[in-house]
């Protein structure tokens, strides 16, 4: 049954966005944040923000990653996107929110190297769409990331690598990290797991994400129910 505190931004029974869904994806690619800001306001009630970030602000957020894949915006608009959404959110979920905590804790980090823009920008879609994450740095050694992550206790790990050796290794990481935490998640990414598309699973992970977008559809999977 439709919450009456919120307007579902879809059209029922039809395909496609809504005009106030392409109204959101057409603010985000302008970097118009006080029109997006207005969306939401519009559309949302302030009592149920995660039906908001469900049916608006992370489809919206999607559909730019889709473009993106298809050549059709600059990663800049994507990054933008993500910050834009990440500061809406936290007007609706200001961090430390019980609402934001309540989640199984979750982290991200880049193993090994310090090329961090696929990680801000998955970082940023995480945020905007409502999850408290971790952010461990740049640089980390396979031995500093075990020990982070087993600290924490942490239920969703996701790791960005942008060399093969370093991807590889990963995989002493995960089989270390899986034998003190044997239920955590692991997402994995960058550009030695988009050229081989099974090498996710050789490391030991448990799924891989090429976007933004998938890290955002992969961790909602791995969360279903912790709302």
């Amino acid at each position: 049954m439709a919450d009456p505190g919120s307007q579902d931004p879809r059209v029922p029974g039809k395909a496609g966005p809504s005009p106030r869904l392409a109204e959101m994806e057409r603010a985000l690619l302008s970097v118009d944040r006080v029109t997006a800001g207005r969306i939401v306001k519009d559309t949302c009630s302030a009592g149920t923000p995660f039906r908001c970030l469900e049916t608006l602000v992370v489809p919206a957020l999607e559909e730019v990653g889709r473009r993106w894949e298809r050549g059709e915006v600059a990663l800049s608009q994507i990054y933008m996107s993500g910050r834009i959404c990440e500061e809406i959110v936290d007007t609706m979920l200001p961090p430390g929110d019980p609402r934001r905590v309540n989640q199984p804790p979750m982290a991200i980090v880049v193993l090994e190297d310090h090329h961090t823009l696929g990680k801000r920008i998955v970082l940023s879609a995480l945020r905007a769409g409502g999850y408290e994450v971790t952010d461990y740095g740049s640089g980390l050694t396979v031995d500093q990331l075990v020990e982070r992550t087993v600290r924490g206790k942490i239920s969703i790990l996701l790791i960005s690598t942008l060399m093969l050796p370093a991807a590889l290794r990963a995989r002493e990481a995960i089989a270390r990290i899986k034998k003190e935490l044997p239920g955590i998640k692991v997402i994995v990414g960058g550009a030695p797991f988009n050229f081989d598309p099974q090498l996710w699973k050789e490391v030991g992970a448990d799924a891989m994400g090429r976007t933004a977008s998938d890290a955002l559809e992969i961790v909602g999977t791995f969360t279903a129910g912790a709302r």
